[in-house]
């Protein structure tokens, strides 16, 4: 599957566009013939009905479903733009955009991200993302990018657990980091979070305000000892670069 928000080409998206065509069609000669109600017209109105409609829907949800895993289908509401972008950076340092040239992520980094982890993660997942699309259309649908980086914020801090799911903060090569041992049981309760201005930086810098920048940069400490850096470099940092 390509990352185009719409992928008509894939097999899924054939199948279902030709369940649909078949069950259009037999409807339609239906309706024009008027056969009697015999045996093989009740078979023929079982398929026209049943069997293609319910392929076309089953084929079809499975298609949307992956569909709306793809980076570029998140960044097609206008109020996403800047988030896409700057994960689609290949030049990029934020987590987004190195994350996105990670091919464990790829073009789906955002949904891999973002998901719920539960056992009911893919549901719950979708029925957020429903929220996020009735939002938008009865609130930020006209609104301004400038506008929504003022507006738009995350339902509640992004966790850490979804950082663990890879990062398990328990295999050797993350624990030789001397500030990620020091603060191991912060970060497992969720008291220092990994994407701050503190930490590995913002996910994407590029879609904070000058006041988020700011607090970042008085915020920023590049050693317990050592006074807060400028706010250049805390550019560098929540971008993920060194000062």
């Amino acid at each position: 599957m390509t990352s185009d928000v719409t992928n008509v080409t894939s097999p899924l998206a054939c199948v279902s566009l030709s369940c649909a065509a078949i069950a259009a069609l037999l409807l339609v000669a239906y309706l024009i013939r008027s056969p009697p109600l015999v045996r093989s017209t009740k078979i023929w109105l079982v398929c026209a009905l049943g069997v293609f409609p319910i392929g076309a829907a089953m084929t079809g949800n499975i298609e949307g479903y992956e569909t709306t895993k793809a980076r570029s289908f998140c960044g097609s509401c206008h109020v996403m733009v800047p988030h896409a972008s700057d994960s689609n950076n290949p030049d990029g340092h934020s987590l987004s955009s190195r994350h996105a040239k990670n091919k464990l992520f790829g073009d789906e980094n955002c949904y891999t991200c973002h998901a719920d982890y539960g056992m009911f993660g893919t549901i719950t997942t979708k029925l957020g993302g429903m929220k996020h699309v009735w939002l938008y259309y009865t609130q930020y649908r006209n609104t301004s990018l400038a506008e929504a980086k003022k507006t738009i914020h995350l339902y509640e801090p992004y966790p850490n657990d979804n950082c663990m799911q890879c990062h398990s903060t328990k295999v050797d090569i993350w624990l030789s980091v001397p500030d990620h041992k020091a603060a191991l049981a912060e970060v497992r309760s969720g008291q220092i979070s990994c994407a701050s201005g503190g930490c590995h930086g913002f996910a994407h810098p590029y879609t904070k305000t000058d006041a988020q920048l700011s607090q970042a940069a008085q915020t920023v400490h590049l050693d317990a000892g050592f006074a807060p850096v400028e706010r250049d470099q805390a550019w560098a940092l929540s971008d993920g670069g060194a000062p």
